[in-house]
């Protein structure tokens, strides 16, 4: 699934050890996340966009959106 998890991060200087201590993952979950090789679960993804303070759609595209 694409993301904007990178981006994110690097905005806010954080790391991947980081981001995934804040949401409650390892940093070779998030590194699976941002390269795309793993897609997260529904609660991840809102835990994410809670630690960001931004909707789920800013970070992650929908696969199933028409268009």
């Amino acid at each position: 699934m694409k993301n904007r998890l990178k981006v994110l991060r690097a905005e806010r200087n954080w790391t991947q050890e980081e981001l995934g201590r804040r949401v409650g993952v390892s940093r070779q979950a998030i590194n699976a996340l941002e390269s795309e090789k793993h897609d997260p679960s529904l609660d991840l993804a809102y835990r994410i966009a809670s630690s960001f303070q931004v909707p789920v759609d800013q970070i992650f595209e929908n696969p199933h959106r028409p268009g």
